[in-house]
């Protein structure tokens, strides 16, 4: 360790009667300790930097460690360095090799385990109040206890910092440019942004809103706006929708009754009620999406018209100061506890759904120091930058491309609901958006980076400078992770170089990422995709593939002719032992074999893989493949794996090979 954090305690004489303030000096400051600010935190202290993380709640790893197990992936192309370390590591406790589904107690555990073996400091429980600049250099920040407010301050000093929230706030103190809410379709030439009254998580028709029935005069039910709508494309100042992913088990061993929670108003599923009189009940992944995790636990998400997501509820949330934000949160822990009972104790639901209900509670082996609740809200949009570039629904769709990279996105453009309002008299959600069928798509380091004439030593990797619309094809914890590593990495040139994050080199970044993708030098991985034409040679009858594979494309070939993909090892492939792996993007004319011809420097070893036996699970169609351990030698002839269509009864995929250094998971 090059340094050590310095922690100097000055005794500061008040006319107020102030306590103690203490002074903090670190190289880097980073606040929130969310997913991004644990791996930022790693990779800048292996890195021989100090470092404080600074987190206003008592958890530490955010939504990843809060609820969401069903990893929001899109392509696992985008997913790379201690990202996808992470998932890597969740493999491993979970007997495989890359795990994308898990508990949250073992996400929270792998992140303790980051933060253990490397030297980054963490205060907990503690809030920012103030911003000290010189200039456009932010000098120091002022935290206080976030239940205590007076009881004393704390003044943290650094070179750079990163703002790793999901609000944004301390660019927003900073002075930073930033947007709150949707932009006009026409401020970046969009079509997805503003209002979109839409089809996707919608109600039927014949949803009378009012409390009577017909009636306009007896009021809307609770939770409708009686605004009216505006059109299509409108810019406003409304947040999609926030909840819970929730954690619930079937486990009787582990299960805590799930009872009537504090402030439960069955009124607030009136909506709910009419809904199923209309669309009956079949099961609980009529409102859910009921997603199953390892050892008998959930991840549960907003379905249709009425659910988790508590529309509308949020609008304040991204301005609003630390107290009212604890009101706003715990608004929607009573909304969300309220309808899981309500599903499983009102009459109005039918017995059979009220039964299985009743089969699930809190798990006792979560969250165990916050009453088996996550005390992470999903945040989905709160603040976003507006840096030194946009990114817009033309990058997402590629119409527009970055050449100065420092990460990728792969999921379709999504927006949860934003609103609930009153459409010809009938009850309808506004603001959902689910538009896909893109590639991955770059994102600039410009877009994590303020204006320079505001802030020129922060870097914000998680409320990134994105349109309303970009932001939910961004905003990933993948991808955040991805991003606060970057970051980081662009923090320590800055340091090191003495200068602000703006004229940092965007391609010392890329070198040192692909040079130490693991931050704390272990050896990097040999990922071959079919697309690097000087690594791969196909024979035969290969063509585009039409599914979702690895990266921005791959080829296919079907087992009427022999057709071959060979991928030879690169010139910096050193020598010994590896776990190979090919992608497999499964499709209904899929073989159900595939023939692997292993060149290991020496000999060469033939298989026959029944894919049969794969197992695809989470959000996607694909998966990596094992097809075992190999000891490579590169002292006489250099090392190749293929791809043939020969003994196979289908379609055959040659998409990448990768090979993972035994030691990958060994070493910390």
């Amino acid at each position: 360790m090059k340094k050590l954090m310095s922690i100097a305690i000055l005794v500061l004489a008040s006319l107020t009667g102030l306590k103690a303030q203490q002074q903090i000096n670190v190289d880097l400051c980073i606040y929130g300790g969310t997913s991004a600010g644990i791996i930022a935190a790693y990779t800048a202290s292996k890195a021989g930097k100090s470092v404080l993380i600074i987190e206003p709640s008592q958890h530490l790893g955010g939504l990843s460690s809060g609820g969401l197990g069903m990893t929001d992936i899109g392509n696992k192309y985008v997913v790379k360095g201690l990202a996808l370390d992470f998932y890597r590591k969740l493999g491993k406790h979970y007997n495989t090799f890359e795990q994308w589904i898990f508990e949250p107690k073992v996400a929270s555990a792998i992140f303790m385990d980051y933060l253990k073996n490397c030297d980054a400091k963490v205060m907990k429980g503690r809030v920012l109040s103030k911003v000290n600049k010189n200039g456009t250099t932010i000098e120091s920040v002022v935290i206080h206890d976030a239940e205590k407010p007076t009881a004393g301050q704390a003044v943290v000093n650094a070179k750079i910092f990163m703002d790793c929230t999901y609000e944004g706030d301390l660019f927003a103190l900073a002075g930073a440019s930033y947007h709150v809410g949707r932009e006009d379709n026409a401020v970046y030439g969009e079509t997805l942004n503003g209002v979109q009254l839409l089809d996707g998580h919608q109600f039927p028709n014949g949803i009378d809103p009012y409390v009577e029935r017909g009636n306009k005069n007896s009021g809307l039910l609770w939770g409708i706006n009686a605004d009216p709508v505006l059109p299509k494309g409108t810019g406003d100042k409304k947040v999609q929708a926030y909840n819970y992913r929730i954690a619930l088990t079937n486990v009787p061993a582990n299960r805590v009754e799930i009872t009537k929670p504090e402030n439960y108003d069955p009124a607030k599923y009136e909506v709910l009620k009419r809904q199923k009189e209309i669309q009956k009940w079949k099961s609980l992944q009529d409102v859910f999406i009921w997603s199953l995790m390892p050892n008998g636990k959930t991840d549960i998400n907003n379905r249709n018209g009425f659910s988790t997501d508590m529309i509308g509820a949020n609008w304040a949330y991204p301005e609003a100061n630390y107290e009212e934000r604890k009101k706003i949160i715990k608004a929607h822990e009573d909304y969300t506890k309220g309808l899981l009972y309500f599903v499983g104790n009102d009459p109005a639901v039918p017995e059979f759904i009220r039964q299985e209900m009743k089969t699930w509670g809190y798990p006792k082996d979560e969250y165990v120091d916050n009453k088996n609740w996550s005390p992470q809200l999903y945040i989905r949009e709160a603040r976003r930058l507006v840096g030194e570039l946009v990114m817009t629904q033309h990058h997402c769709q590629g119409r527009e491309v970055i050449a100065d990279e420092v990460g990728y996105a792969a999921y379709t453009m999504d927006s949860h609901n934003c609103d609930r309002v009153v459409v010809n008299g009938m009850v309808k959600n506004e603001g959902n958006v689910e538009v896909g069928g893109f590639p991955p798509f770059p994102i600039s380091y410009r877009a994590i980076i303020p204006k320079k004439n505001e802030v020129s030593n922060l870097i914000v990797p998680v409320c990134l400078s994105a349109s309303h619309i970009a932001f939910g094809s961004i905003r990933m914890e993948p991808v955040f992770m991805v991003l606060g590593q970057s970051g980081a990495v662009a923090a320590c040139l800055a340091i090191d170089q003495g200068t602000d994050v703006h004229a940092v080199n965007v391609d010392d970044i890329k070198r040192i990422l692909s040079e130490n993708p693991k931050a704390d030098h272990r050896q990097a991985d040999e990922l071959i995709h079919v697309s690097d034409s000087d690594l791969v040679s196909l024979t035969g009858n290969w063509e585009n593939g039409k599914s979702k594979g690895y990266g921005m494309s791959y080829k296919e070939a079907d087992s009427e002719a022999t057709s071959v993909a060979k991928f030879n090892t690169s010139k910096n492939f050193k020598s010994g032992k590896y776990k190979l792996y090919t992608y497999f993007p499964k499709t209904e004319a899929s073989s159900s074999t595939l023939t692997i011809n292993v060149f290991n420097g020496k000999d060469v070893k033939s298989n026959l893989v029944d894919l049969n036996k794969v197992e695809i699970k989470g959000q996607t169609t694909s998966t990596w493949v094992d097809l075992g351990e190999y000891a490579f030698d590169t002292a006489s002839d250099k090392p190749y794996i293929e791809i043939s269509t020969e003994n196979t009864n289908g379609t055959v995929a040659a998409n990448a090979v990768l090979l993972v250094p035994i030691t990958d998971q060994k070493n910390k």
